[in-house]
């Protein structure tokens, strides 16, 4: 659109609807992607980069690989991750999908506990 259509429209109030009529879609799209895509993704970014800074020794991690071991030492760009007794593997921070929590223990204490009551 120029800017004399634009002149126009905007003493036309219909036109003027009309256009609101075509943008609004735009704009609710936008707004979608942004809350349902957009959002969570840079979430879930932060919260694997804390997760990737807080390695610390004795941690135990799961790569990318599916390559299950505990964090032998950390470097700057690095951890080194010791998988059998005589076996470690050096492996870039960002290949470590995750930190796996010994929580599951703690659950079934309490299911015990509340089955003997």
């Amino acid at each position: 659109m120029s800017f004399i259509s634009l002149l126009q429209a905007a003493g036309d109030p219909t036109q003027s609807q009309s256009m609101l009529m075509t943008v609004l879609p735009f704009v609710l799209i936008i707004g979608i992607f942004y809350f349902f895509i957009i959002r969570p993704q840079n979430k879930k970014q932060k919260e694997t980069e804390k997760m990737i800074n807080a390695l610390k020794k004795g941690d135990k991690v799961v790569t990318i690989g599916g390559i299950h071991g505990v964090v032998s030492s950390t470097k700057e760009k690095s951890v080194i991750v010791k998988v059998d007794d005589n076996t470690k593997i050096e492996f870039n921070r960002s290949a470590i999908a995750g930190v796996i929590n010994e929580k599951p223990v703690a659950a079934k204490e309490e299911k015990t506990e509340t089955k003997a009551e």
